[in-house]
């Protein structure tokens, strides 16, 4: 079996045979190949039954009680697409993915398909142990061969990812990452022609983490996903390679829920890459790949070999598919273990939350002022300048501004910057120049003003706020307006959605960590008002009261424990039930607060509630 990180939950859909006998199902095997015909029912059950390791020990005692090769009868015995599926389940994974690459590099043509699907997504470990069986089964070096079946840039990406030498640090360099997102930039968009050896040196080579990070800042610096620029930039079978490495960084699974999904779609199968996928993700990540696949499809994994494959070919693949997730319904099991997953993963993690605008080095308020005044004086106004100095100071040092232009010069800076600008640049550096507390302040103020009420705003703030942060509002609001932040809110909004906002609004969420125990009764709670528990108890006023307690008051710790039993209770993502069950504000408030994350907090900061990702602030 695969081997699995220490503390990782295994997600293939193969396990050990239990009560697992080597030479009683070699007989079972040569049993049912003995005589006129053939059992294939009892060869696919067995087969498909047992662990890649397991089939190893049942080839090494079928040789030993017949002196024959288990493989060599399974060919003879056995035709088509069902014995190709068969034989290749029998080989060691990394025999198989040699026989794969050596099938797609023999004779006239290349399968650059298959190649690219192996070498793309293949660990560091698996590459190793590619070469050394390609290398043991053909007597040929792998590279030597790739070399003289490829060309270009297509070829130089290939040898570089057969080295196997990914970076696996988990700690990544900020600086790093912006080196490599101006690297690439200037590789591609910026330059006529384009660099390809700095898309391979650095997509070849960066960890995982490193690279995930690189698309993000390189989307932010260029307005455009790193997948566009290589469309743009790159072409043929490099492009296609390129395009797959990033979608295998991105997510492995989510790649091969795709090949799959082409495989079967329109007329026609491609049975190679379904029996290739199917028997090298049995072991390793196959939950994952039908959780991805029936969301962005809307098809179980299982129904669509179901419908698109037959006899015994088709039963082996679904038994290495290992279920069929529509028949759990829309929430299956499987989703339930992956949401689990995360939970569990963000009770762990830790990030560090970094802004993007920090604290000017050698800050000097006088200058700054002075250079304001001198780029609003006279005809015309500096925008450059105004822009460059109060987007790259911090809130504090623009309030030390605004006080030393109010003592250099007698005016309000604020109202300079009002007359002198407008449109959007003036709401964004005005909105810059407030204090937070009271920029959130007028936020709410205007979310409230006017025929209708922009719901949406008032949710965003007070689920994300921390209770300091809160406070700050709510004394900035009376300050500012001269009425309480709670009265307004009373005034503008009804029902349970004015319940919610105004008890958010009090900033009095619990700070502890978990209880393990009051995590079960809330999550109860969740279930009896979500109506799916099996024995209600308590009217159901009561109940509402009490889950707006636990989602509204709960620290974000112990909510997340809450998720965890709600899981175990129920088998059901509660994010997912919050969405089906409610409706209108009311879900979307419930939902923003389960994607909080506390901005602040420093080392004990909390991933987004409901995906477990790691974002920064």
């Amino acid at each position: 079996m695969a081997k699995i990180a220490q503390g990782a939950m295994y997600r293939g859909s193969v396990h050990d045979f239990a009560d697992f006998d080597a030479n009683q199902d070699a007989e079972a095997l040569y049993t049912a190949m003995k005589g006129f015909g053939s059992d294939k029912e009892s060869i696919l059950e067995l087969i498909t039954s047992r662990s890649n390791k397991q089939r190893q020990e049942i080839c090494q005692s079928y040789k030993s009680l017949y002196g024959k090769d288990l493989i060599a009868d399974l060919k003879y015995e056995l035709t088509g697409k069902f014995e190709r599926l068969i034989v290749n389940l029998m080989r060691p994974l990394a025999y198989c993915d040699a026989k794969e690459i050596k099938d797609a590099i023999s004779g006239i043509g290349t399968d650059e398909k298959c190649l690219i699907e192996i070498l793309a997504s293949r660990t560091n470990e698996q590459i190793h142990q590619l070469v050394a069986a390609y290398k043991d089964a053909y007597e040929r070096d792998l590279e030597s061969d790739i070399i003289g079946d490829t060309s270009g840039h297509f070829q130089k990406m290939l040898v570089v990812l057969l080295q196997g030498t990914r970076e696996n640090d988990d700690v990544v360099s900020e600086d790093l990452v912006q080196q490599d997102v101006q690297d690439l930039y200037e590789a591609g968009e910026l330059k006529w022609g384009t660099d390809e050896a700095q898309f391979i040196y650095i997509l070849g080579n960066r960890s995982k983490q490193h690279l995930r990070l690189v698309f993000d800042e390189y989307l932010k610096t260029t307005g455009k996903p790193i997948e566009a620029s290589i469309r743009g930039e790159l072409s043929g079978d490099f492009e296609k390679l390129m395009l797959a490495v990033v979608k295998c960084i991105r997510s492995t699974p989510e790649y091969f829920a795709e090949r799959l999904f082409k495989a079967m779609k329109g007329l026609g199968t491609r049975d190679n890459t379904l029996i290739r996928i199917m028997v090298s993700r049995s072991e390793l990540d196959m939950l994952d790949i039908r959780e991805i696949f029936r969301t962005k499809y809307e098809k179980s994994l299982y129904s669509m070999i179901k419908n698109d494959t037959s006899g015994e070919y088709k039963k082996a693949l679904l038994k290495l598919c290992g279920g069929d997730d529509d028949a759990a319904g829309q929430f299956f099991p499987e989703a339930a273990q992956v949401a689990y997953q995360m939970w569990e993963l963000s009770a762990v993690s830790r990030v560090e939350l970094k802004g993007t605008v920090r604290a000017a080095n050698d800050f000097n308020p006088d200058a700054d002022a002075k250079a304001l005044r001198k780029a609003m004086k006279g005809i015309g106004t500096d925008e450059a300048t105004i822009i460059d100095i109060i987007t790259q100071r911090s809130n504090a040092q623009r309030q030390q501004i605004r006080q030393t232009f109010k003592s250099h010069f007698g005016r309000d800076l604020m109202a300079d910057l009002k007359s002198e600008i407008s449109g959007d640049l003036a709401r964004l550096i005005l909105g810059l120049m407030m204090p937070p507390a009271h920029y959130d302040a007028k936020q709410l103020k205007k979310a409230m003003e006017g025929a209708g009420t922009d719901e949406k705003a008032l949710i965003e703030i007070l689920a994300t706020r921390t209770n300091a942060e809160i406070r700050a509002i709510n004394e900035a609001y009376k300050e500012d307006y001269h009425k309480s932040l709670e009265d307004a809110l009373s005034s503008d909004t009804s029902g349970h959605f004015k319940r919610i906002l105004i008890s958010l609004a009090t900033g009095n969420r619990e700070e502890g960590g978990e209880n393990r125990d009051q995590a079960q009764e809330d999550a109860q709670v969740a279930a009896e008002i979500l109506e799916i528990a099996d024995t209600p108890s308590g009217d159901k006023t009561s109940l509402e009261t009490r889950f707006m307690t636990v989602l509204c008051t709960r620290s974000y710790p112990h909510l997340r424990r809450v998720f965890q039993e709600f899981i175990k209770k129920t088998n059901y993502d509660i994010e997912h039930v919050i969405k089906k069950e409610m409706s209108g504000d009311v879900k979307d408030a419930f939902v923003a607060i389960g994607n909080w994350q506390a901005p602040g907090v420093g080392a004990g900061a909390l991933p987004g509630m409901w995906a477990g990702s790691l974002k920064e602030w």
